[in-house]
């Protein structure tokens, strides 16, 4: 049933949403909404739900009345009975995303791997049908391949030198899958997608929305040689819904990613393309794989393209399209409309 699966809600299905706060989680909430779903979502202080709801008015969709609130951390127990309790779905989106690299690892792993097992076991107690849990590709291709093609059967290795970020995406996942297959109870499907790009409900950005942002505010005169896979925030969220409903999801993973890999050069020659009267703005050197691995040395920023070594990987996205019927935008429409949003709404002036 890849191409004709129905999305849309036809009894009002409640769906629990954690991470609201976020760009994904923000886009999700408004998108379910709008397929006539139920939304509950946490946040981790009382006076988050707010913010949750004028995010959601960012996107033209009403959310009056029908969007509940509760209180939940990743790193405690109180909270997620409530917060489950009724759901048929969850999509757990939320986890520690640095915009530094973090004095310990631990910070960052441990909310992760945790948070994900508390959303798991909660989910299972409250007989959840299927949790979608939003992982990365840092779980999936951070560990160099010599052919340089990465799919789901590809994990990266946590004993390799990379980020606490990366290895926190990987360890929360194994986590949530080992837990499901030794105690049953309720259907896990994961989606990994690549940097998630794409319009802006509110100010607030995100660490990817800030590589835009900083091209386009001339914070960033050189880049590293490095490639990355990108995808659409609206497309992100198409992919959870399409893992949370089609029958043959359950107990799978899936990639989200547009297209071919770029570089921050590729990136920045798009947004000069776009925006001409800014292209004086964005990056025009780049730095080769020597200049990387010596900055990496001391600027902790560069060590992730240090890892990948200018490689250009090859990252499939043939199971989500082939199994889920996704169709995701082109990259290019992507990172444009990034910096449209970013410039309506005054985060970047021109």
């Amino acid at each position: 049933m890849p191409n004709d699966l129905q999305l849309r809600s036809t009894d009002g299905a409640l769906v629990l949403v954690t991470g609201a706060t976020g760009h994904l989680g923000g886009h999700s909430v408004a998108r379910l909404l709008d397929e006539g779903y139920r939304v509950r979502v946490t946040v981790r202080e009382p006076g988050q739900g707010d913010e949750v709801l004028d995010r959601i008015r960012q996107s033209g969709v009403n959310p009056d009345g029908r969007v509940e609130v509760r209180t939940a951390a990743l790193s405690a127990d109180e909270g997620w009975a409530e917060a489950v309790a009724g759901a048929r779905y969850v999509l757990h989106h939320a986890s520690p995303f640095p915009f530094t690299p973090p004095a310990d690892d631990d910070e960052v792993v441990r909310p992760a791997r945790d948070g994900a097992l508390r959303v798991v076991r909660a989910a299972r107690e409250a007989g959840v049908r299927r949790v979608v849990l939003t992982s990365s590709y840092a779980a999936v291709g951070y560990t160099v391949r010599p052919d340089g093609r990465y799919s789901e059967a590809d994990w990266t290795n946590v004993d390799d030198d990379i980020p606490a970020y990366h290895r926190s995406k990987t360890l929360a996942e194994r986590a949530a899958w080992d837990d499901v297959r030794n105690n049953g109870g309720v259907e896990l499907s994961v989606v990994n997608p690549t940097g998630i790009f794409g319009p802006l409900l509110g100010t607030r950005t995100s660490a990817t929305i800030g590589l835009v942002q900083g091209f386009l505010q001339g914070a960033t005169p050189v880049v590293p040689r490095m490639y990355f896979g990108v995808v659409d925030v609206r497309d992100v969220v198409d992919l959870h819904l399409r893992a949370m409903l089609h029958p043959d999801a359950a107990g799978e993973r899936f990639i989200g990613v547009s297209g071919k890999s770029i570089s921050f050069l590729d990136m920045a020659k798009m947004l000069a393309r776009h925006l001409p009267s800014l292209a004086d703005r964005v990056p025009a050197r780049e730095l080769n794989n020597e200049e990387v691995r010596e900055g990496a040395k001391t600027e902790p920023a560069l060590r992730e393209a240090a890892v990948l070594g200018g490689q250009v990987p090859v990252i499939s996205n043939d199971k989500a399209r082939t199994v889920l019927g996704w169709r995701p935008r082109p990259v290019e429409t992507t990172i444009t409309d990034t910096a449209d949003s970013l410039i309506k709404l005054g985060v970047v002036t021109t």
